[in-house]
């Protein structure tokens, strides 16, 4: 099995999570750091950042996700998206990022046996439906 290196969210998370969690919990994403807090698959956006930032496969998903840092600072994120009063992601990140966070949301549903956070977030903000861009490119991986 091949071991992704995730080296690049602890360091681009580092003196930005504490913000991102505070601007979640206010309603409103006001900076920019939805590449490295809510990762997609790559090959959905094609900017350095999109690139640099995007999860290779369900594995590196797995991997993020069990990560002693990483994981559990994602499902913190999600927790506190479900504690907002709004279920408008556009109201609370702006686009593209709410169709970042549906990426997201459905990459990391997609992992075997994942946390259900993933799901109450895709009901909550996107009526349950999961991004079928993500989807066909997982299928493709797998």
């Amino acid at each position: 099995m091949k071991s992704h290196d995730l080296e690049r969210f602890i360091t681009a998370q580092k003196g930005v999570f504490q913000t991102a969690l505070g601007e979640i919990q206010q309603g409103k994403k006001n900076t920019h750091w939805m590449w490295y807090i809510f990762p997609q698959i790559q090959g959905l956006g094609f900017t350095e950042n999109s690139k640099y930032y995007g999860i290779k496969d369900l594995q590196e998903a797995a991997e993020f996700l069990h990560h002693r840092v990483l994981g559990p600072r994602l499902i913190l994120m999600c927790h506190t998206l479900l504690a907002l009063e709004t279920n408008d992601a556009h109201l609370v990140l702006s686009s593209p990022d709410d169709l970042k966070l549906k990426s997201c949301m459905t990459l990391f549903s997609e992992i075997p046996n994942s946390d259900p956070v993933f799901e109450k977030v895709l009901k909550k903000f996107f009526n349950g439906l999961k991004d079928h861009i993500t989807l066909k490119i997982l299928n493709l991986h797998r």
